[in-house]
């Protein structure tokens, strides 16, 4: 597919044109932005290649608008944070869903630059090899993180919203929290750490070691409301906490179903359901052991 030189098109599809000649050029730059940040390798080579090909890409469009474009500066810096925070896994696979949306815009635009079934047939190409080249360490303890971050989500919970009713201090129940938040880190990483080692595996340090910062992070993020309400709003800081379930459940597996191709809804309803609901029932068991012990803090 080489360069093409001033073709004539219409003006509704020189205004696609131009969007499509923005994203390839952008694209291009963040391929080449991620690659950098790799050590040579087989991943390393393939986003060069795709990169190459999103160059061309542009160039195609560029022949019809026949206009210099340059990538959008703030969006390759997004999209390069994201890839050092969030994994580069999880970045592609999002431009890539983005970029499979933006195929129906060419398939519009078919009839008057030919070129566009093959820029599809590429960009098919590129997810293909997208999907194969991804084997990110972190996506491989994904199990780990699920159970610690599952884990506390549900004993933490649970035990905050039943110290509220109990103590009705947002400073004690915190001080509690926190005890308790962070001897569950300690035990869960170390039971990993055994069930791993009793299975032979080899990585058991490892995986230990991300269920105990997935069960930590949460520990932080649901003790939080406490610290920052004042001693006597022990409810708001019981609502915030809560909204904050919700919250990490809802990243945490938008997270998975774009990096894992999992579905989203499903997982976020089952873990928000157990989550909450376990906080329900120790809300109550709150309530009645206040009442029956007639313990007043």
């Amino acid at each position: 597919m080489g360069k093409q030189v001033n073709k004539i098109i219409s003006s509704e599809a020189m205004a696609q044109a131009l969007v499509m000649q923005q994203n390839e050029i952008t694209e291009y730059a963040t391929y080449k932005a991620i690659a950098a940040m790799m050590k040579d390798g087989k991943n390393k080579k393939i986003l060069e290649r795709i990169a190459a090909e999103e160059k061309e890409h542009y160039e195609i469009w560029k022949g019809y608008t026949n206009r210099s474009l340059k990538p959008e500066a703030l969006k390759v810096w997004w999209r390069k944070l994201m890839a050092m925070v969030l994994g580069f896994t999880f970045t592609i696979k999002l431009m890539e869903n983005n970029e499979s949306a933006a195929q129906q815009n060419y398939a519009e635009l078919a009839k008057e630059v030919p070129e566009c079934d093959a820029i599809i047939a590429q960009e098919d190409e590129h997810e293909q090899a997208l999907i194969k080249m991804l084997e990110e360490e972190r996506l491989q303890y994904v199990g780990s993180m699920v159970l610690g971050l599952n884990d506390a989500l549900v004993e933490l919970t649970g035990t905050l919203a039943g110290l509220t009713l109990a103590i009705q201090n947002t400073r004690i129940i915190a001080l509690s929290g926190l005890i308790t938040g962070i001897s569950a880190t300690l035990s869960m990483a170390s039971s990993e750490f055994l069930s791993a080692k009793s299975e032979g595996k080899k990585d058991a340090l490892k995986s230990s070691i991300y269920t105990g910062i997935a069960y930590l992070v949460t520990v932080v993020f649901l003790i939080m409301p406490y610290l920052l309400f004042p001693p006597n709003k022990y409810m708001f800081a019981l609502v915030t906490m809560l909204i904050t379930v919700v919250v990490i459940i809802a990243a945490f597996n938008y997270y998975i179903s774009v990096a894992k191709d999992v579905p989203f809804k499903h997982r976020f309803l089952e873990m928000a359901f157990i989550s909450l609901g376990v906080a329900a029932l120790s809300f109550v068991v709150g309530l009645i052991v206040k009442n029956a012990l007639g313990v007043d803090i």
